[in-house]
């Protein structure tokens, strides 16, 4: 697709795929970018931004890596995916995050249906996440499912979910044989808007799903306090309820 496509397809689905954006060569970089993170950053991660599996030791998110690693930061600052971002933000693109989901073969935990903007909080809601494919995405390996269109109702309500990592969840249930699977081959991105409702399920194969997350919202954005109180409101409470 060119640019004009991208664009079109994205404002009226809720998200767009992009196949081969990397070369097997700069994806074996941004690995072992990855891979040195786990090994020598995280162990000395404050237990905010590292979320670990049920077993204890499998990796499940690991939040703000831009902080922590210059790699990426300079990631996201890349030039030909400023490029491409800022026309879906609606002006200068500015990262939020990177951030991996893991989904290790046989343990990776499922995520519940939501809303990223429920999480992020920002008015307008011109913030997305690109989705980079670390490995290939299979549907036994918990695929992210989306709903397309559902970008353009709005912010549903959320409530705790009970799911370590991914605290919050839409309060009621969707129709998830309406949603498409986003089977993907390494290298490739899927970029998905912030009220766009999505999910996946566990990895139940003997083969990994590594994501590579960079969010981003145009610069114009701003905080939401009645989003954000929402946002804390159901935080308390989960973590109330996990006393």
């Amino acid at each position: 697709m060119n640019q004009e496509e991208v664009v079109r397809h994205y404002r009226e689905q809720g998200f767009v795929h992009l196949p081969a954006w990397y070369s097997s060569e700069e994806l074996a970089e941004i690995r072992t970018a990855i891979e040195h993170y786990n090994r020598e950053i995280v162990p000395g991660l404050p237990e905010s931004d590292v979320v670990f599996e049920a077993d204890g030791s499998a990796i499940r998110n690991c939040w703000r890596m831009q902080t922590h690693d210059p790699f990426f930061t300079k990631l996201p600052a890349e030039e030909r995916l400023q490029a491409l971002i800022a026309d879906l933000v609606n002006g200068t693109p500015t990262c939020m995050g990177v951030e991996t989901f893991n989904k290790p073969a046989k343990v990776g935990s499922g995520v519940p249906p939501h809303q990223d903007n429920a999480y992020f909080c920002q008015e307008p809601p011109d913030v997305l996440t690109v989705w980079i494919a670390m490995d290939d995405v299979t549907p036994e390996n918990g695929p992210v499912h989306y709903l397309p269109g559902s970008h353009t109702q709005g912010v549903s309500e959320h409530v705790p979910s009970g799911v370590k990592g991914n605290s919050f969840g839409l309060a009621e249930t969707v129709d998830e044989t309406q949603a498409s699977a986003a089977l993907l081959k390494a290298g490739d991105i899927l970029i998905h808007h912030s009220q766009t409702i999505h999910f996946s399920a566990p990895n139940v194969s003997d083969f990994p799903r590594l994501g590579l997350l960079l969010v981003f919202r145009g610069e114009h954005t701003r905080e939401s306090p009645e989003m954000k109180a929402a946002y804390q409101k159901a935080r308390a409470l989960m973590e109330a309820g996990a006393n």
